[in-house]
């Protein structure tokens, strides 16, 4: 059984806001040891005050690699605050590699652990998901899988992540990344032991593209709809606002 959303209310086309509530998520099975310092959960922080999204242009060539830059959607999406600030700016690769029969406690079931799935841009100094320093930039997005065995239980209502690396360190672009050795890229971008994570949360039914959306846990998330290679497509809710408590 997936794990259960239930809406709240519809978001407005073009960067509406959308209440989503959440419920824990089944306990899995998983071969993949992965975040072992989200062992231990406390507090989530809360966002404070609203969110809105809003569609942004293609980044500069100046900024990323031109490789890079080309297996991107031109078009991304950008959560920002009631004063007016961008949190931050993410752009989807065009065709991600999709998959049937993916983790059955997983937000994103037909994501493949390491796949490059976009770039996201700081454009200021902001933290991660275990609010670890991030320097304002350019980050290669990834994805990564937790288990919600009896070890890792509590540790966030999801499995999902994205690790983040620095662009110009992230190079094997058309290639899913070994787990090691996307933990040791993602350690340039966190600058501690610690991989640098944003955790991914489901997408409510109805939901439009781009949205801001906000969880039962404070959370406020960048929903945007991932397009594989050859059709289909994967929607996600990225949480840019909101962290765990875990040391």
């Amino acid at each position: 059984m997936k794990p259960r959303v239930s809406q709240l209310a519809e978001p407005p086309v073009g960067g509406g806001i959308l209440k989503l509530s959440i419920a824990p998520a089944r306990r899995g099975q998983s071969n993949i040891l992965f975040l072992a310092f989200l062992l231990f959960s406390g507090t989530l922080a809360w966002g404070q005050g609203s969110y809105k999204a809003d569609t942004v242009a293609a980044p500069s060539a100046s900024d990323v690699p031109k490789p890079l830059l080309d297996m991107l959607d031109p078009q991304g999406a950008r959560l920002v605050n009631d004063k007016g600030a961008t949190v931050g700016e993410v752009w989807l690769v065009k065709g991600a590699a999709l998959s049937q029969g993916g983790s059955s406690d997983a937000a994103c079931p037909s994501l493949g652990v390491g796949e490059l799935l976009g770039l996201l841009h700081y454009p200021t100094p902001s933290s991660d998901f275990r609010g670890q320093n991030i320097k304002a930039g350019f980050y290669t997005l990834r994805y990564a899988h937790m288990p919600q065995d009896g070890n890792h239980m509590g540790a966030n209502p999801y499995p999902d992540f994205l690790v983040l690396s620095p662009v110009a360190a992230d190079t094997a672009l058309d290639k899913a990344l070994e787990f090691a050795d996307l933990v040791k890229l993602s350690k340039q971008a966190s600058g501690t032991v610690h991989p640098a994570v944003l955790s991914l949360i489901p997408v409510g039914s109805g939901a439009k593209f781009p949205s801001a959306a906000q969880s039962d846990q404070g959370y406020w998330a960048l929903q945007m709809s991932l397009t594989g290679k050859g059709g289909g497509s994967q929607p996600m809710a990225l949480v840019l606002v909101g962290q765990t408590s875990a040391q």
